[in-house]
């Protein structure tokens, strides 16, 4: 699954600490979602989507091998 989660965290200036503490993960979660590693469970991407005011499929794209 691809996302853009750096890039709209960008958008916001946010840091991944301070993204983490808004949607009550660690860094390292926010960085493993980021690099592709770790797929964030349903609730995790209605949070991150609520925060950027971008729909789930927005940040989220599935792709062609999942």
């Amino acid at each position: 699954m691809r996302n853009h989660l750096k890039i709209e965290r960008a958008r916001k200036n946010l840091t991944q600490e301070q993204l983490a503490k808004m949607v009550g993960v660690s860094r390292q979660t926010i960085n493993a979602i980021e690099l592709g590693k770790y797929n964030p469970s349903t609730v995790l991407a209605l949070k991150l989507a609520q925060i950027f005011e971008k729909s789930v499929n927005d940040i989220f794209e599935l792709e062609a091998t999942d």
